[in-house]
């Protein structure tokens, strides 16, 4: 009875050692990813590696813990006009910014007519879309379409708004629209379904659309032109930043989607669109928040742009591998937690 007793011991330290050397495995791991990312951040990209690469390296979301942060229920009806308001600003020859504070919403101005990227929420988009663009000379009657990014309501609110008073055309990627579908909010009716590869064309300019399932399923980035005065740059949007799925783990955690699938997903997207905008030269990156591509800087300095100043979007190609770089080795860090 002894020798099983200590038998049994010696497995179950065993174990326990094997256990913790793993953990200690999958931590350190974890930690070069995040190394990695800040090293590739330096201070252009300080925002983006500070907020996912600290969801990465955080524990899941769950209710109680939720719950336990004590946030305040929103209050009915929409927030203040001060608290989100921001004035639109023409950014490159054929591009200008309509976004909130926090939110973004891009205008790609072509000899046919307006391609917008996103729609802000249902309450903001008549003043911020519409009134941004009268201030700016721009027609609001010439959207033609409308690219969403992706199925959250930050982004596609405004849809429903824009497709009912300009008939203009909403594309989204397919699983975003059966999110979309399941939600409670404002959304539109379905037009068009974007797809990998997909290119639009307006008038002179031709967008491409890209399927970089990750912070949802059906997200879309895009690979655009755009000129300053006169000289031709390459333009992308990352078409979703942030880990929904670790702090609200329930619209995306499943038996078949466990936090490890989404990581997965998210860095096999990021490290295509980082071959893809390098093979496109991409030199422009532009964000659908405002806090990621530092438009809360950049927008400011083009109003005291002097004419023989660089433009403050046009970081370089080597900048834009970097930020995707940035967004990559978060992913994996947060893979080699969740192994």
């Amino acid at each position: 009875m002894t020798n099983w007793i200590a038998r049994g011991l010696t497995l179950a330290i065993f174990i326990s050692g094997a256990g913790i050397a793993a953990t200690r495995a999958q931590t350190q791991a974890a930690d070069a990813h995040v190394a990695a990312a800040k090293a590739a951040a330096g201070t252009e990209f300080a925002g983006v590696f500070q907020r996912i690469c600290s969801e990465a390296t955080a524990a899941p979301a769950t209710a109680e813990s939720r719950a336990a942060r004590g946030a305040a229920p929103r209050p009915a009806g929409p927030p203040p006009r001060e608290s989100w308001h921001a004035d639109p600003v023409k950014v490159f020859d054929n591009l200008y910014f309509l976004g909130q504070t926090e939110y973004s919403v891009w205008a790609i101005n072509t000899s046919a007519g307006v391609i917008l990227i996103d729609s802000i929420f249902d309450y903001s988009v008549d003043d911020e879309v519409v009134g941004g663009m009268k201030k700016l000379g721009l027609d609001p009657a010439a959207i033609k379409y409308v690219i969403l990014s992706h199925g959250h309501a930050d982004h596609s609110g405004g849809a429903k708004y824009l497709q009912d008073r300009f008939n203009a055309k909403v594309i989204l990627g397919g699983p975003d629209w059966d999110l979309l579908d399941r939600s409670s909010g404002t959304r539109p009716r379905r037009d068009m379904t974007g797809t990998d590869g997909q290119q639009l064309t307006l008038g002179d300019t031709t967008v491409t659309l890209y399927a970089t399932p990750g912070h949802t399923l059906g997200t879309l980035s895009v690979v655009f032109p755009v000129k300053d005065h006169g000289k031709p740059h390459m333009a992308a949007t990352w078409g979703g930043t942030a880990f929904n799925w670790m702090n609200n783990p329930a619209p995306y955690v499943a038996p078949d989607k466990p936090i490890r699938y989404w990581f997965d997903t998210y860095s096999k997207s990021a490290r295509r669109f980082k071959d893809i905008t390098s093979k496109a030269g991409v030199d422009v990156l532009i964000s659908n928040h405002t806090i990621f591509d530092g438009s809360k800087t950049k927008l400011p300095a083009l109003e005291r742009r002097k004419p023989e100043d660089p433009h403050p979007y046009v970081i370089g190609k080597e900048s834009v591998q970097r930020y995707l770089t940035v967004v990559d080795e978060c992913a994996q860090a947060g893979l080699a937690r969740a192994q």
